[in-house]
């Protein structure tokens, strides 16, 4: 065996021993790369170099903005006005409850960028809604946190940041448009899951559709929304780019929490400040260790002899992403969203160019596959979430779920293969040239 191989072994051993172990993805990412670079012989200083390295990116100032712009409205009493407007447009429906979960998750999504968010603001006030109601609450809370994954696709996402920092800069922007066909795609998907599965077990209807309430509801709601056409809107029309627009965001949302709906004091948001520093030092030193690893991963040439390996596998476009989709769905059970995106990106997204995917695609792929590995067992941060603010057991909840995830691999397979699920409005609106278009 080559000092290559046995550098790729120590790497990859290491490093899914601690995962096993369960050391904080931290420190498994940071330890086995300082254990391939002292058997190889390097100066440790590149330790150093690379974290420094790995954080030293302007793409990058615009995730801590977007992590504080979701905390603040997150908190900041905007739930309550999402789910009226919500239940105004769709709560006529069959299991209409059911349904104003998956638009609320849409709306919600697009401005907290996070399922955990999500799925804790308004699994806590949907959840007891529908079970009073008469909604099974596995049922209940599975589609709260299926749902709540719209909020990775729909922009803003600091995930999408992190992704096209990781692919050697893509364009925010247009992993922003390309978000959001996806992301009514999957609750369109949850939507038609959640009809039939009503109708079968004969959940009640809400109130009758009324326009007079809808425009009333979607008054209401503009102040909420807004953060959303002031991120993308803005740097669609390219007035500024998406570090400004997410700035510019947080002080928006500071303004609608405090003065406008009245959710937080002054008291309550530097709380808030501190949950989004606690959420953006893990986000940051999960940037930095993983420069390490992808700094080993490029040394020893892996990410070519993973596509050498796969492409022996079999040569067919559909094969390898297919493959491609089932190697980031079992990382999704074992690694949380952030290191599979820094730690995957160098390896399969050159896979994914050989079969013809543009990268915007892969990128929107790889949100929803790790989507998907939030909601899973034994690590699925989601899936712990919800349980909890259900106070249902971990497997009755994935129980309840068990008809979504089969939504989910319906709308993750169509974005796999229909490129223009993703692709269109970034050409139509953000004039991308897709590669080899």
């Amino acid at each position: 065996m080559t000092q290559e191989n046995i550098a790729i072994a120590i790497l990859l051993v290491s490093f899914l021993g601690m995962i096993v172990l369960r050391f904080p993805i931290a420190y498994a990412v940071a330890l086995s790369s300082v254990f391939c670079l002292t058997y190889l012989g390097k100066d440790l200083a590149i330790v150093c170099q690379q974290m420094v390295k790995g954080i030293s990116s302007y793409s990058l100032m615009a995730v801590p903005f977007f992590i504080t712009m979701g905390v603040l409205m997150g908190s900041g009493g905007i739930s309550d006005k999402i789910v009226a407007f919500a239940n105004a447009c769709v709560g006529w429906m069959r299991g209409g409850l059911g349904a104003v979960n998956v638009l609320d998750s849409f709306f919600f999504g697009g401005i907290s960028g996070s399922a955990a968010a999500d799925t804790a603001s308004l699994g806590s006030i949907l959840i007891p809604m529908m079970v009073d109601q008469g909604y099974d609450p596995d049922f209940a809370t599975g589609l709260t946190i299926s749902s709540s994954v719209e909020g990775i696709l729909v922009p803003p996402s600091h995930n999408m940041v992190i992704y096209a920092t990781a692919a050697g800069g893509i364009s925010v922007g247009s992993l922003f448009l390309a978000g959001y066909l996806p992301g009514a795609l999957l609750a369109a998907s949850l939507m038609a899951g959640t009809y039939i599965i009503s109708v079968r077990r004969n959940y009640p209807k809400g109130d009758k559709f009324s326009i007079t309430n809808l425009f009333k509801q979607l008054f209401t709601s503009i102040w909420a929304l807004g953060a959303i056409l002031i991120v993308v809107v803005g740097v669609m029309l390219g007035w500024f780019t998406a570090t400004e627009s997410a700035a510019i965001a947080v002080f928006y949302s500071l303004f609608v929490s405090v003065a406008v709906y009245k959710g937080l004091d002054w008291k309550g948001v530097w709380r808030e400040l501190g949950s989004a520093v606690d959420t953006l030092s893990v986000v940051m030193i999960l940037i930095a260790t993983s420069s390490i690893f992808g700094y080993c991963l490029t040394t020893l040439h892996l990410p070519q002899k993973a596509s050498d390996l796969l492409m022996s596998i079999s040569s067919n476009p559909i094969v390898l992403r297919l493959l491609i989709n089932v190697i980031l769905l079992f990382l999704g059970m074992i690694m949380d969203m952030a290191p599979i995106i820094l730690i995957t990106t160098p390896i399969l997204l050159p896979v994914a160019q050989a079969t013809g995917m543009d990268p915007v695609t892969y990128g929107i792929m790889l949100m929803l596959n790790c989507g998907i590995g939030l909601l899973t067992p034994p690590v699925g941060s989601v899936l712990f979430i919800g349980s909890a603010v259900a106070k249902r057991p971990i497997m009755n909840v994935v129980k309840g779920t068990l008809p979504f995830y089969v939504c989910m691999l319906v709308a993750l397979m169509m974005i796999t293969f229909i490129p223009d699920i993703t692709l269109l409005l970034p050409k139509v609106f953000g004039g991308y040239v897709p590669v080899g278009g």
